[in-house]
């Protein structure tokens, strides 16, 4: 069990067809802003504050007490998320974002950095450390995730009867330093490629060599594709401000990090998602795979394959009342190996002061 609460101090609603930078809302007069008359110069700062207090009972399954003694654990208080930060936009080509979560650690302290160049909507060019194109539950904007955490499928390290130079390998690609192009295209054709470190977030310098097996850079190369019938699809899942619009995301995605995990593994991930958003009502459901090749200097010719997914939900019961629930699914062995991840979650009350 969890109850968590997700303060943002500086008001991020969202009224325009996309949040223009996929951070926070540059439009309307919600929170504080400095622009120019002209509004072709906007600066606005912003701070998104997560506390949480767990409350975590374990089954002990049959085991013998002497082992297992406690079934209550990782119990306490935390602060996931304390994101200080500023973003922008000047001109109507450029748009930008620098934020620090003063509750990480090392690297990850820069949580993003960037700028965007917008030559035309169908075509922009992304620049720093920003949200690798790559799941839809990411990609969802600061403090409008329907639930307090990401889906476990998406952020746990699979498990393999080896040991790796680093740490093994999960689903999700988070944070990451790179370059991307992207854009819209007939207002309803979103595209996104993109070529990054593939280190994470963690790591906020140039490592990688070129790949012994193939022969190119050792990088995180990705790709995203989405169809929007009905308009660009606002990357929220729940805010009060959208509670009469409908639309809808169809998405597929795939990435491949050569030379990953120092140079011990080459992973393929695949994904393909839904997305909806109609009056008070979210749906959303995502499927990815990935597969974990060895690399030759490791003299391992097995492979592991890992499947997992979610579905979830959520209603506004009252204009700032909103009510979840999600079913996480992860096939955390591989294909090959019994056992899985099988994990419900409800959000019984989600608390929005966003206006």
């Amino acid at each position: 069990m969890a109850m968590m609460a997700a303060l943002p101090l500086s008001v991020m609603a969202q009224y325009e067809e996309d949040s223009e930078n996929g951070v926070v809302s540059l439009a309307g007069r919600e929170g504080f802003s400095i622009q120019t008359k002209k509004a072709d110069f906007v600066f606005k700062p912003y701070l998104l504050v997560q506390t949480a207090a767990d409350i975590n009972w374990y089954d002990d399954e049959g085991l013998d007490k002497a082992y297992n003694q406690d079934n209550l654990a990782n119990l306490g208080f935390s602060v996931p998320y304390a994101v200080l930060g500023f973003t922008g936009k000047a001109w109507g080509k450029l748009a930008f974002n620098l934020s620090i979560n003063a509750a990480a650690s090392g690297g990850a302290i820069l949580q993003q950095a960037w700028f965007d160049i917008a030559l035309k909507e169908q075509f922009a060019v992304r620049v720093g450390k920003f949200k690798t194109p790559f799941s839809h539950a990411y990609l969802t904007t600061l403090g409008e995730t329907l639930m307090p955490k990401i889906p476990t499928s998406l952020t746990a390290s699979v498990i393999m009867p080896y040991s790796l130079n680093a740490v093994t390998p999960n689903i999700c690609t988070g944070f990451d330093l790179g370059v991307e192009v992207h854009g819209l295209l007939a207002h309803k054709f979103g595209y996104e490629i993109g070529i990054f470190n593939g280190t994470g977030s963690s790591v906020n310098t140039a490592t990688k060599t070129i790949s012994d097996d193939w022969h190119i850079p050792s990088l995180l190369y990705a790709g995203r594709f989405t169809f929007m019938p009905k308009g660009v699809m606002p990357a929220t899942q729940c805010t009060p401000g959208r509670l009469h619009e409908f639309k809808w995301l169809l998405g597929a995605s795939a990435n491949l990090n050569v030379e990953s995990e120092s140079e011990s593994t080459n992973d393929t991930r695949v994904g393909l998602e839904f997305a909806m958003l109609k009056n008070k009502l979210y749906l959303g459901a995502e499927a990815y795979y990935m597969h974990v090749g060895f690399t030759k200097r490791q003299k391992i010719n097995e492979t592991f394959d890992y499947l997992g997914g979610y579905i979830q939900g959520g209603y506004f019961v009252a204009p700032r009342v909103q009510i979840a629930a999600r079913y996480d699914f992860f096939n955390r062995n591989g294909m090959d190996t019994n056992g899985f991840l099988n994990m419900p979650a409800i959000d019984t009350v989600s608390l929005s002061v966003s206006d």
